[in-house]
């Protein structure tokens, strides 16, 4: 029975990039445009993106690319404030859990996009309630920067600093993980409560 689940998802569309920077589709036989790669991202379409010369997989250049674009036509989704809160990390010893919490959080908002189409076309007036989801947004930020701060190394103690001193640090970070985590729990709560609301 294995053969059904493997037919409803079809491997990813290959697309090669060859070195006059042109896009092959290989599965429609025909050039595309980042454009054309734009939309099948939108239509849920998953494809991968190879250096024809070399078989490097460029599939990230190439969709920080679609963003580029997109931004360039003036369709802002990314502010100034979270672009440059993004190039700091890079290279800081907090790289690694940037990724994943950013993974973590755009989960989180399309589970409940839905949810959110609904108030934009039910509010009164075309006015959308963008109060309850500026909430969310601050409160995302604030679990953002606590995550950030409690991952900052602590300073090395000195050599006047007794035995005691890591104890002390390593127990400190522990209560703010155990307090990230009921963070965390709030924050999906609220979400939970925020679609049975209009459910």
């Amino acid at each position: 029975m294995a053969e059904p689940s493997a037919a409803e998802t079809p491997p990813p569309v290959t697309i090669k990039k060859y070195a006059n920077r042109r896009l092959y589709n290989t599965a429609t036989s025909s050039y595309v445009t980042l454009d054309h790669l734009c939309q099948m991202v939108k239509d849920g379409t998953d494809f991968v993106v190879y250096d024809a010369k070399t078989g490097e997989d460029i599939t990230r250049s190439v969709l920080t690319q679609i963003i580029v674009e997109e931004e360039g036509k003036g369709q802002n989704l990314l502010p100034i404030s979270f672009l440059r809160q993004l190039i700091s990390f890079y290279g800081d010893n907090l790289q690694w859990l940037v990724p994943r919490y950013l993974e973590h959080s755009m989960m989180s908002f399309a589970r409940n996009q839905e949810q959110m189409r609904h108030y934009l076309q039910d509010a009164l007036g075309g006015l959308f309630p963008f109060g309850q989801f500026e909430e969310m947004g601050k409160q995302n930020i604030a679990m953002f920067e606590r995550t950030m701060k409690m991952f900052t190394p602590f300073p090395a103690p000195t050599s006047t600093s007794s035995a005691a001193a890591p104890d002390r640090d390593k127990a400190a970070g522990e209560s703010e993980i155990t307090a990230l985590k009921a963070q965390l729990a709030q924050l999906q709560h609220q979400l939970d409560a925020l679609s049975k609301k209009e459910g």
